[in-house]
């Protein structure tokens, strides 16, 4: 099996008593995601997952963010494992200077990622439905929580790493929308009501035995919960290009997961978390197809117009319900 390219992966591993010796552990690189290397190590003491985060993301753009999310995201699977148990793997170890962590490794045969299934045109309502579930019991949880605010006052990371690379870098490659997605991208950056994910995306997501388990919280950041809600909803939209003969499945995911989040919503007026969703929702559509990290399945240039299409005129004016969203998106799509 490959090595990892230094000593540090398997020094840490010693000095936190989880492999026997180094010789004696196998290293497996993991594939699918562009801001850290992740390697599965396998030891007479068990199988594990270790992850380090990369200063430069593996992207064609040049994105480059500080290694500290590394901790942020280990203090975020601590939290939400408080919250939700199922809901996130066990961390194992970590050394916050070097910037990587262990977890237990979760076998693909027993939890499968949703993106795969969602791929294959599988799509389980009361899986989506648990997704939102979850991640609202996790906001409502740190919601208006000041340790929760200092634990995780991330904004220069969170607007690094999110709020730039999409909203704002999709705005200077559309001139007349600009001024609104940097008026979205403040908007959101100044409100901080509990602890935000960042990532939640199929790809990020294990479909378990017992529920949803939320990988990758490298974006973690007392925040806008509206984000979180509209960041999962805007891949359910993007995968009716994807396996269009599921779209109305995706679209139907896409309701069932809305009305199980903002059921949760109890920290404030869920209309006033409903609308900040809607308005974020077109501007994360379109900069996944004109942003820094465009989706990999929508290559086409007919299909990334019709995501034009609908994100831009709900950008500039923006709606007040996510099913109004839904619905436009479903008439362009059945054109």
């Amino acid at each position: 099996m490959p090595q990892p390219s230094d000593a540090q992966i398997s020094e840490f591993l010693l000095r936190s008593g989880l492999i026997p010796s180094a010789d004696q552990a196998r290293f497996e690189p993991l594939t699918g995601g562009v801001a850290s290397d992740i390697w599965k190590v396998e030891s007479a003491f068990g199988v594990l997952v270790v992850k380090r985060a990369l200063p430069k993301l593996k992207v064609a753009q040049d994105w480059q963010v500080p290694v500290s999310r590394n901790a942020s995201e280990v203090a975020w699977l601590e939290v939400a494992g408080a919250i939700v148990p199922d809901a996130v793997p066990k961390v194992l170890a970590h050394d916050a200077e070097a910037g990587l962590f262990a977890m237990e490794y979760l076998d693909p045969s027993d939890y499968p990622v949703w993106k795969t299934q969602l791929r294959d045109g599988i799509v389980v309502l009361s899986t989506s439905s648990e997704v939102g579930r979850r991640i609202g019991a996790i906001h409502a949880a740190t919601a208006c929580d000041p340790e929760m605010a200092r634990r995780f006052a991330n904004d220069a990371l969170f607007h690094s790493i999110r709020l730039e690379p999409y909203l704002e870098a999709t705005g200077r490659t559309k001139s007349a929308l600009s001024e609104a997605l940097a008026a979205l991208s403040r908007a959101t950056l100044r409100t901080h009501m509990a602890l935000v994910h960042g990532d939640v995306s199929p790809k990020n997501i294990l479909v378990g035995p017992r529920g949803p388990v939320f990988l990758d919280a490298e974006c973690a950041w007392f925040g806008d919960p509206a984000f979180d809600l509209a960041f999962c909803l805007n891949h359910l939209l993007l995968k009716c290009l994807w396996s269009p003969l599921s779209a109305p499945n995706f679209l139907s995911a896409f309701n069932v997961l809305a009305e199980s989040y903002l059921a949760m919503v109890t920290w404030e007026p869920a209309a006033a978390l409903e609308r900040r969703a809607a308005r974020l929702l077109p501007g994360l559509f379109l900069a996944r197809i004109d942003g820094k990290s465009p989706v990999e399945y929508v290559t086409d240039e007919a299909a990334k117009n019709r995501v034009r299409r609908v994100a831009r005129p709900l950008i500039a004016e923006p709606v007040q319900r996510l099913s109004e969203i839904e619905k436009a998106w479903e008439k362009e799509l059945s054109q």
